[in-house]
Formats: structure tokens, sequence, C-alpha cells
């Protein structure tokens, strides 16, 4: 784009210095989501994984950024601070494990500068450095005193403490004495609190003498683990790789590799840490890697013997096998849980103070739920554990000779046999050595198109990272998952080898199947706000409970009860303020609006996120696929053509291929060049006689018409510069012909597959019976500038491109070469940078992205919600921007795209213009505020036309300004971009993850709805992510969603917003509840009386239990609100309405109490020193009021619009509410002579039944009225009031909201 004013200088806005990209510690979980208290957690408590880390290079742990914990067993060692160390002296190990093979490069550019890995972490204690070691002999010593150690594990975003004990016999002794003196009660308290358990019977000890250690993470578990250990007798660098010159140099040892005579390691979370005997500290193994893996001829020996031997001993079996638990074991973890404890302490009150019935009913329920509880888990352990543990037979290379064994007996150095037929899933992480493989990875990505694998290369083999928890790019095509299907699987056909042969690398918990295995076992505790809160709020019923505890202790001495009556009736009423069952009615509304979700194919594997979506701030979309059609259909092409005075122009658009030309007749070289191209520039497959690939790839093959047949050799793909070995064979490559017409074959020799950061793919191709061969290259346009000769580019190449990319079509652009002589041999040496280089351009392809029907209107749905939408695509910027203006999520603002006025974009001083890309208008953004002017002013100036379209300007962004934004510019300048990017164009997918982990930062609550393994990073990182795929399930996502358009965003929005504002109404009727039975009782006991046994089952089991499961019953509002709900249970909103209620209910149980006692037929309790009164006129008075009240609180705090649907539309919840106010009447008005015995009713005058009648209904009449209008008006007073009075801050407002304001015009 040119410069509207070259004059102008923009101010500079960049660092010198390169900053890391950190990403956001901001999370919204912390905010929202319902969780798991240590007390109540359990390793079943969500189905799979919330998000993993992935691309962690540019990522900070959440880990780490949300923990609060402190360290209970951690003491740095003396030793370790060494006194007199200079910065540039001291290495800074922080505890983690340290790769010192990844420092080394850097160590050699400026050893003093060598920086520690880790993140920071909230607390002080954990910021602080915690070891450093001087790099001299002194240093030695202080590595064999450790007593514990701090440990990162990057691939489960996990941070450890590991402390070594020995069992203390003086404190385990006292241990089991008080087990045993306390009949269990020391043990249950030591079960829920184990750090307890290990002070007192636990002694520190140096890691290298300890028989057990205790690991404590960053959410407080504890897990106490015993130490395993084996002869082994091999040397140290075989458990974890050889030293390096760098650390060799680093730690100055004088026997970097000594021999391991004993084996010391710890499964902890299935994860294997091994003890470093001169490092004097737990390990992964993560770099570990047989040194033999120089060559791909040396990988294919296989193993002998003795090395199996060894490896099985160090990585154990190669079977992901989940330990199951005995029922015994359920039935004690479900029974020790402390709802079941308070539960049977409850039963033996009850049964002491003669309530058989109720508890009778109480105990069957319990026995029911414990039972139910104990099944599901049991069958979701056993269902994971059949998902997980895989074992089949595998033909092997071992000691030279083939033999078949069991899966489970396979180590990392196995060479296996791929193309069995009897294999159809992977046993374990492996490579590809030879032969060509098709696999299905949904598993792992969502991305349901299959996947070809190509051999590994002795380049690609050098530079194999195993350690990460993720594979690269670079050596993913040659890289084989475990768990993942097979489709197709082939031997070479050059000769090689009469086999597909694979190398295991990983095996076990150490693949990725097992990362996600431990994901599902392990998801991260949700000790979320809502849940923290409702425990805060239960601990405030509580103290009430004691004072109630403590005043009717005293009334009842005064009135002279007998000391047992008067103990279980205080304790009771502990049992009455804090009902057992309140936890388990906050998960009413999640599991109702997942059973909704489930009908509408959305299904969740993340349960807690459905809370988190009522709260999304922002919503990001993946373009293809997600908002358009998967595949593109082919407009038509433009080729060059060549005018008589040697001008080059596009031909028009031909829409046919026949308009480009046929085989036989005359065509210039650029329409044969356009043709070729487009049938041999692919990585199509033919699986069962079908076409398989790409969707672009598919589309444009089809239009050309041609035949596909894929040849009998090795996957001819490759991406390097090097060719694999046995690649395109050229004995039988894959060829492409014309329908109809023979001896016009076009062979495939070569494929340089698509790379994301070239933008472009190639192939080399051979003619039949030509002596010579041509080069194909289609990509980005953007691209082609730098591999073709500048005199082969038309004079309206830039003019063309962008009238199509500004209507929102996608343009790939093609070109070509002719090689005179070249042979197989040749192909196969040819690097791809001269592949790709001085070629001839030669046209444009212009694919038509069709918007789907459903996109533009819930686009418009989110923006009337006030959801900011963004896009985040591949694509190629303008074709974006006109997409994004199609479906409105850019609507009538001017756009704003960037472009460097100064330098490049790997120049930290480099400088950005940013220029409205409207033909009409010359606006630029200022440089320092990124405010709209005019061009060629100073000020905000602005024509009072455009002054409507500069209100809500939007910005557009591609990869690389945003890479170049991040790195160098100004914090504010980075926000502001964020807040006003509506577009972010040719985006990596690392770099769509660090976009949604930026945006968190600034406190938005981010969504991202995407197709696939592209955007794999960014599902997992959202806060909301939503993939749309056809499995059920898999890790790209919390969600998966089997209708492939966007309607599943705002189903899932209402779907959230319902099920947190239901749990907030099921909590605060529950809290209702207690509160008036509450007042009941106390009145009651004033005179030694109290509810009986058949009101009080009548009450819970009869009136609350269907109220409150019912009340969650009610669906999602149809129509999404401006408004979200709120998220915090200690707000005013929530308090000082549910207090009025309490008033309410208290007030009026008061006055039912004063008006009973006034009539003439009273029957006042009598006072029993042994037994309480229960057939008095103020029993029944206010347990039929109280009936009344609790049926009317539950219609006062359904909820309906805006976020649920009117309490009418619930009819099981009216038929319920009915039900029970026919029922409490029959009661009042005409109880048969034996239910008011059974019941303990006295007679009450028809007057007065009246009067109860019409207070109920009085109720209900000041509760709608104060929930609805008097306490909201009340609580915005009291805010008002406290920020004036009390000098109390107001609410903080979201960063982005005020960036928002400060950069509208």
């Amino acid at each position: 784009m040119s410069d509207p004013n070259p004059s102008e200088t923009p101010a500079p806005i960049p660092r010198p210095k390169r900053r890391d990209s950190v990403s956001s510690n901001a999370s919204f979980y912390s905010d929202v989501e319902m969780a798991q208290n240590e007390v109540f957690a359990g390793p079943t408590s969500e189905s799979l994984p919330s998000s993993v880390a992935t691309f962690h290079h540019r990522r900070r742990p959440r880990s780490e950024s949300g923990a609060t914990v402190a360290w209970s067993f951690y003491e740095p060692e003396p030793q370790d601070l060494q006194e007199g160390v200079s910065d540039e002296e001291a290495i800074f190990l922080d505890d983690e494990d340290l790769d010192l093979e990844a420092h080394e490069g850097r160590f050699r550019e400026d050893t003093a500068s060598l920086r520690r890995r880790s993140s920071e972490i909230t607390r002080a204690s954990v910021t602080a450095p915690l070891l450093q070691h001087r790099l001299s002999e002194s240093s030695e010593r202080g590595l064999h005193d450790r007593v514990s150690q701090k440990f990162h594990i990057h691939s489960e975003d996990l941070t450890i403490v590991i402390t070594g004990f020995v069992t203390s016999r003086t404190g385990y002794t006292v241990y089991v004495s008080g087990c045993i003196l306390t009949l269990g009660m020391l043990w249950l308290l030591m079960r829920w609190f184990p750090h307890w358990r290990v002070w007192l019977t636990g002694t520190k000890t140096p890691l290298k003498f300890c028989d057990w250690v205790v690991i404590q993470n960053q959410w407080d578990e504890y897990a106490v683990i015993d130490i395993q250990s084996r002869h082994y007798g091999e040397s140290l660098s075989s458990i974890f790789g050889p030293a390096t010159s760098f650390k060799r140099r680093l730690l100055e040892f004088d026997d970097d590799d000594p021999p391991v005579e004993e084996l010391r390691y710890i499964d902890y979370r299935y994860i294997r840490l091994y003890y470093h005997q001169v490092l004097d500290k737990f390990k992964l193994n993560n770099h570990w890697r047989d040194p033999n893996w120089e060559s791909t001829k040396a990988l294919r020996g296989g193993l002998d013997g003795d090395v199996k031997s060894s490896r099985r001993s160090l990585f154990g079996q190669n079977v992901i096998d989940i330990e199951e638990k005995t029922i015994t074991q359920l039935l004690v973890d479900e029974a020790v849980h402390p709802f079941y404890v308070f539960q049977i302490a409850s039963l033996i009150l009850w049964s002491m103070d003669e309530y058989y019935y109720y508890a009778a009913c109480i105990f069957i329920i319990s026995v029911f739920s414990i039972a139910q509880s104990l099944i599901d888990t049991r069958f979701t352990m056993r269902r994971l554990r059949e998902v997980a543990r895989f074992e089949c037979d595998v033909r092997v290379l071992r000691n030279g000779f083939w033999r078949t064994v069991s899966s489970a007996a396979l180590v990392p150095g196995d060479v296996f046999e791929l193309t069995d037929p009897a294999l159809s899933l992977l046993p374990c992480d492996s490579l590809l050595l030879t032969g060509d493989c098709i696999v299905n990875e949904s598993m792992l990505t969502g991305e349901s198109v299959p996947v070809s694998k190509s051999p590994v290369s002795v380049d690609t083999l050098d530079t194999l990272d195993l350690s990460g928890p993720t594979i690269d790019a670079k050596h993913k095509r040659h890289f084989l998952y475990c768990g993942t299907k097979i489709i197709r699987a082939r031997r070479p056909f050059d000769g090689s080898e009469e086999i597909g042969l694979a190398l295991a690398v990983k095996t076990g918990f150490n693949t990725t199947k097992g990362a996600l295995v431990r994901s599902m076992l392990f998801p991260k505790p949700s000790g979320f706000k809502f849940y923290r809160d409702s425990f805060y709020y239960i601990g405030v019923m509580g103290i009430i409970a004691a004072l109630g505890f403590i005043a009717s202790f005293i009334n009842f001495i005064k009135l002279g009860l007998a000391w047992h009556l008067i103990i279980v009736r205080a304790l009771d009423l502990i049992t009455i303020v804090v009902p057992p069952a309140l936890p388990a009615t906050l998960t009413i509304g999640t599991s109702f609006a997942l059973a909704r979700l489930k009908k509408r194919d959305i299904f969740c594997i993340s349960p807690q996120r459905v809370n988190v979506s009522g709260k999304l701030d922002i919503m990001c979309f993946d373009k293809t696929g997600t908002l358009t059609e998967d595949g593109l259909d082919v407009l038509g092409v433009h080729c060059v053509e060549t005018s008589n005075d040697d001008k080059r122009n596009f031909s028009g658009l031909l829409e046919t291929f026949d308009s480009i030309g046929k085989i036989g007749s005359e065509m210039t070289d650029q329409h044969e060049a356009m043709l070729n191209t487009m049938a041999t520039c692919h990585s199509l497959r033919c699986i069962d006689d079908e076409l398989m690939g790409d969707p672009l790839d598919l589309k444009m093959f089809e239009f050309t018409g041609w035949e596909f047949e894929e040849g009998e050799n090795q996957n001819p793909q490759s991406n390097g510069d090097t060719p694999d070995q046995g690649l395109g064979s050229g004995l039988s490559p894959s060829v492409v012909r014309p329908a109809g017409v023979k001896n016009a074959e076009l062979g495939m020799l070569r494929i340089f597959e698509f790379d994301a950061a070239l933008r472009r793919s190639s192939v080399v191709v051979k003619k039949y019976r030509a002596s010579g061969g041509d080069v194909y290259v289609k990509g980005a346009p953007e691209c082609m500038k730098d591999i073709c000769t500048p005199d082969s580019f038309p004079t309206d190449f830039d003019s063309l491109l962008q009238q199509y990319t500004h209507r929102g079509y996608r343009v790939i652009a093609c070109a070509t070469k002719h090689i005179k002589h070249l042979s197989w041999i040749k192909a196969q040496k040819m690097k791809r940078k001269d592949a790709e280089s001085q070629l001839q351009f030669c046209g444009f392809i212009v694919f038509e992205n069709k918007l789907k029907d459903q996109t533009t209107p819930i686009i418009d749905e989110l923006g009337r919600a006030n959801i900011r939408r963004v896009m985040c695509t591949g694509d190629n910027i303008l074709t974006a921007i006109s997409v994004a203006k199609n479906c409105h999520i850019i609507e009538d603002g001017l756009v704003f795209v960037p472009h460097f006025h100064e330098g490049d974009p790997g120049s930290p001083m480099a400088q950005l213009r940013w220029q409205a890309i409207d033909d009409d208008v010359s606006y630029v953004l200022d440089d320092e505020t990124l405010l709209p002017r005019a061009v060629g002013t100073e000020n905000d100036i602005a024509n009072p036309k455009d002054m409507h379209r500069l209100h809500d300007y939007s910005m557009a962004v591609n990869g690389e300004v945003f890479r170049w934004v991040i790195d160098y510019a100004r914090d504010d300048y980075i926000n502001k971009m964020l807040v006003r990017g509506q577009v972010f164009a040719r985006m990596s997918p690392d770099e769509k993850q660090e976009l949604v982990e930026k945006l968190q930062g600034l406190n938005y609550t981010v969504g991202f709805c995407g197709d696939g393994a592209n955007d794999c990073g960014a599902l997992k990182a959202a806060d909301v992510g939503i993939s749309l795929s056809e499995a059920e399930a898999s890790v790209a996502a919390p969600f998966t969603s089997r209708v492939f358009d966007i309607s599943c965003v705002p189903e899932l929005i209402r779907e959230g917003r319902a099920a947190l504002v239901t749990s907030f109404t099921c909590f605060k009727y529950m809290s209702i509840y207690s509160a008036i039975q509450f007042t009941s009782v106390s009145i009651l006991y004033k005179f030694g009386s109290n509810l009986g046994d058949f009101q009080f089952l009548f009450i819970d089991l009869f009136l609350i239990l269907p109220i409150a499961v019912f009340m969650g019953w009610t669906g999602p509002y149809p129509v999404l609100s401006k408004r979200r709900p709120t998220a915090s249970l200690v707000s005013r909103k929530v308090l000082i309405p549910l207090l009025g209620q309490i008033a309410i209910a208290f007030i009026l149980q008061f006055i039912s109490y004063k008006l009973v006692k006034g009539q003439s037929w009273y029957i006042p309790p009598v006072v029993d020193e042994n037994k309480s009164n229960i057939v008095n006129s103020p029993n029944t008075t206010l347990f039929l009021f109280s009936c009344y009240q609790y049926i009317f609180s539950a219609v006062i705090l359904s909820v309906g619009p805006p976020f649920r649907q009117p309490m009418t539309r619930n009819l099981p919840f009216i038929a319920t509410i009915f039900l029970g106010l026919i029922i409490v009447s029959w009661m009042l008005f005409d109880c048969p002579a034996w239910l008011y015995k059974q019941m303990q009713l006295t007679p009450l005058s028809t007057s007065f039944k009246a009067q109860l009648f019409c207070m109920g209904f009085i109720h209900l009449a000041l509760g709608s009225t104060g929930e609805q209008y008097v306490m909201p008006w009340f609580s915005k007073v009291v805010g008002q009031a406290r920020q004036k009075f009390l000098g109390g801050k107001g609410k903080t407002r979201k960063k982005y909201k005020v960036l928002d304001e400060a950069t509208r015009v």
C-alpha cells in the first residue's frame, strides 16, 4: 500500500530491546467457576482435561500464575545460597528440571547473561531465587545435602515440591495410639489433612537417604509416595542421556557419567521421576535419547536382549494401565467424605433424639446415594481403563531376528513392523523409518482429515527433540502418535525393505496418549470464587449455628431439661443451619445444562467450563471452516499472458477447465503451467478409491477433471533440503492424467509439503517420456515476490490481487520453472531452496469462500448481546477484512491496516504506519495514541461526515505485525491494538494462542471457536474453547460441536448463563430454607418444644428435595441479554436480597407465633425434662406456615428473564409447587384424623386457618416485591453510601473497558 504522505515521519514507538513474550496470568477461572475443595475433590471430577499446556515456549504456566500456595516442607538449604557471588558468576537454578542443553547456545554467546527459564510465582517466597550455585568446586558440597527440591513439570503445567522423609518410630507410635484411643477420629482427621500426619510421623531426611517423599503441588494437594529402588548397574547417561560439554563445564564434576548401582525413582501421577546422584535431585528423563540414533540405517538394527532388559527396568511396561480401586477402597473413600461423615453424625444425633423415621429415610437415601456414586465411579474408571489400556501382538526386531511379542514388552529403541495387517492402532509413540502411512489423529487434534506420514531423514533425526510437551511441525510428519488409528500402511517399493518399519521412542504414560489419560485422571482443581464463597458462607452460617447452640444450651438449662436432651437438641440446631445437602445443590444447574447441550450435539469434557461460558466478553473465530464453508469453490483462473510488445498482463477470468486449454491443442506455456500446477501441486491420497486430503487441494484438483493414480512407493513428500530415504522412488510415482487421454501423464517425483512459515508448497514433476522436468509452486501471493523473477510479474499484479481480496475471495498464486535434464536421483537430491527459486510467475487461482448460512445471524446476535467478535485466521488480511465485513464482525467503522513505514519486521527500530483501507478517505492512526486523524494533521481532526465511521474504527493486524508489536512495542500500544483489533490475519497456530492469552491479560473472558488442528493451542488456552469436529470428545477443546457452524456459540453462552444463575438460585433457596427452619426451631426451643419426626420428614423429602431439583430444570432464555450474571456470591447484589428474604421470613413467622399465642383455644407447650413436647399450637402454626414459606420462597427466587426462561415454562417445577400447595392447604383446612395424629398437629380455628393462608400469600407478595424492586434499589444505595461516607473504592473496572473508552473518538 502506498504511503499517502511520505514526508510524514511517525514518532518512534518501539523499544530497542526484544521483549520476552510472557503470556498473561489473568484468568476468569478465579472469578467464576464452581470448584472442588481439597476435601471435596476426587479423581474423576472431570472426564477430560480442561487445558493442557501446548506452546510452552511463549506461555507462562497458569499453574504458577494462579497459585498462592505456601510450601509446607520446602526449605532452601543454607549452603545453596553462596555468599559473595555476583550475578555475573552465578547460575540461578529454580530447582526445576533445568534444560542445560537448551541453554548451551546461549551460553556460548554470553555465558554471564544466562538466565533461569522459569516463570514467576505470585508469592514472595516463591519468586525469590531458590538456589544459587557458584560455578566452583564449593558447589559440589551443596549438591549433596538436599532435603527438598522445587520442580516444574512443563508438560503438565504443574509445580511441585518434593521433600524426603523417613518414618519416625516415636511419631508413628503416637499416631497409632491416637487413632485407637479416639476410635478412629484422629485417622479421619489426618486423612482430611495429610500434612498433619506427615508432621507427626515423618522426619526430614536428605533425598539420597529417604524412604518416602511428600509431594505438594501448587494447589496444596499432598501425596505420600514410597521410594522404589532396584538394581541397575548401568551408567547415569543411560537414564538421563549423555551430558553435553556445556553441562560438564557448568557443573565441573570430575565424573559426569558415573555408574548407577541402584536405580531410585518415584511414580507421581503416573510420571516417573528418577534420582540423579550427581545433582542430588529427582529429575525427569525427558532428555533421554539413544546415542545410536545417529542415522536412519543405525535405527533399523533393533535392540539386543541386554539393552532391552535395561530399558524395561528404566521405562517399565508399554501399557497405560490405570490402577483400579477395589469396592472396599471406593467405599472407604466415599464414606469418609466430609459430606457423608456429617450425614452419619446427623443420623446418630437424630436417632438419639428418637427421630427414627426421619433418620431411617435419610439413611436409605444416603445408602442409595453412596451405592450410585460407587457404581458411577467404578463404571467411569473401568471405561477409562478400557479406553486407555491397549495391548496387541507386534512383530519386533530383537537380536537380529523378528519375533512376535506383546506390545506391552516394547521399549524405546525397539523396531517393529508397521505394515502388519493385524496392527490397527499404534501401540506407542514412534518414528516412521520406512514405508508410508496414513493415520487418523482426530483423538488428539479434532481434525478428521487423514494425515500422511513420511519416513524420517538423517537431518530431521538430528534435530528431533523429545523433551518438549509437543512435537514441532517439522517432525510431526514423521511422528506416529500412540493410540491413533492406522488407515493405511505400506511397505517401500524401492526394494530397500520388504516391510514398513517404525521405531518406538516413547512408551506407556510417556506417550502423548498417556499425557491425555493423565489429564483425564488429574484435572486441575478448580478452587474458584463461587465455590470458595459458598464455603465462606457456610462458615458464617456455622458461626450462627454456634451462637444458636450456645443460646439454646443456656435456655434449656433454665428450663431444667435433661442433659442428654440439652446436648442433642443444641447439636441438632447445627444440622438445621448447615444442611448437609447444600454442596450437592451447587451442581444441579450444570448437570441440566450439560444434558441440554448433549441433545444439541454439543459435548463437554470439562463441565466446570459451562459456568465460565456465561461470562464471555469476547469470542474469537477461525475463518475457513468455521465462519465460511470448509470446501472452497474455484471461481476461476487468471493466467499471465504476454502481449505483442512483451508486456505481461493477466487474462480474463477463466471459469472452466476447457477455457484454460485442452491437451493436444495449442496452449501458452503459462496456461499449461497453471493447469499442471492445479493437477499436481497437492498432497491428495487415494484411500478405498476415494480421494482424501486438504479440502482446498481437493477442490482444485476436481476443477481440472483429471485422474489421480497413487504410486506404489513411499510417500513422496518432503519438507527439508535433503530427501528422505526412499522417498518418491520414481519406480512408480503418483501419476495424474487427463481423463481419457493416453500418453499425457505427469509423474510427481517429489513433493515439498506446505510450510506455514514459507506459506507455500511445491512439487517436482516429470512428463511422460520427457528428459526434463518442471517445478510447480502454489502459495500465498505475498511470498511469490521472494522466489519469482521480477520480470515475470504482470503490471496489474497488485491491483487484481487487491480487487479479489477486497471482495472476500481467496487467492492462490502459482509459479513454475523448467529443468532441462531431470533424473529421479537429481529430483531426490534437490534442495527446497533451489527448487523454489528463479521461478516464473504464471497466474492466480481464485477461490470463492462462501459464508455459512448461520454465520451472519449468529454474529449479529452476539453483537446485540455486547459480546465482542474477533476473527483470527491464517488467510490474507484483505480477504479476512472482506469476510469480516460481510458477516458483520466489522460494521460501519473505518478499518486500519498496518505496514512498515521504516525498517523491517526483524528490526526493533522499525516504524509502523496504520492507514485506512477505504479508497474514499485518507486517515491514519496517530503513532502515540492510535486514534484516527486525517493525513497531514497533528490533531484528531476529522470531516464531520466521517465521525460516525471513526467512532467505532477497527484495526486489522497480520501475523508479521502482531509478532513485531508483541516483541518490541510499548505495553499501552500492545493493549490498544488488542482492544481495537477486529481481524488478525496470517496468524500461525502459536500466534493464535498468544493472542488469546494476551486478551485474557486485559481481563477478557475469552472464547475461541475453530475447526481443528491449527487452532488446537488457542482452543485449549481460551477460557471456553469450542471445536467443530465429528468426534464426540477430543483433547482439542473443552467443548466439541458436531454441528459444523457457529450456532453452538450462543447456545453455549445461554446455557452457561442459565447454569450460573441456577447455581445461585439453588444456593440462595437452600440458605433461606435453613433460615426458615432455624427460625421455627429457635422459637420452639424457647419452650422446650421442637418439630416432629414426620414434620421434618415432610419438609425435607416431600417439599425441599423436589423443589430444589426441579428449580434447576428451567432452560435458558432464548434471547441473549447485554447484561451478564454476577459471579460473586458475597456481593451486595446477592447478599442484601438474601438477607432481606430471611428477614421477611423471620418477621412473618414471629407474627404468626404472636397471633396464635393470643387465641382462646391456644394449647401451650408443656415442658418435659426428658423429651420435647410436639403437640402444641405454636408447633402446628409454625410448621404449617413455614411450609407455605418454603414453597413461596422457591417461587420468589425462580429468576426468569433475561437469563432463564419464565418459571411458567418449567412444568415439573410448576407441578411440584401446585402439588405442595394443595397438600399443605389440605393439611391446613381439611386434614383427616389419621394424618393429624401422624403429623402431631393440634386443632386450629377456621378464621385462624384463613389468616395463616393469607399470610402465606403476604409472604409471596412482600418477597416478590422486595426481590425485584426494593432490595436491588437498597443494594445500590448501600454501595453509594459506602463509597461516599466510608471512602470505599468503587468496583474495579476491567482493563479492556478502560482501554476501549480511551480509544474511542
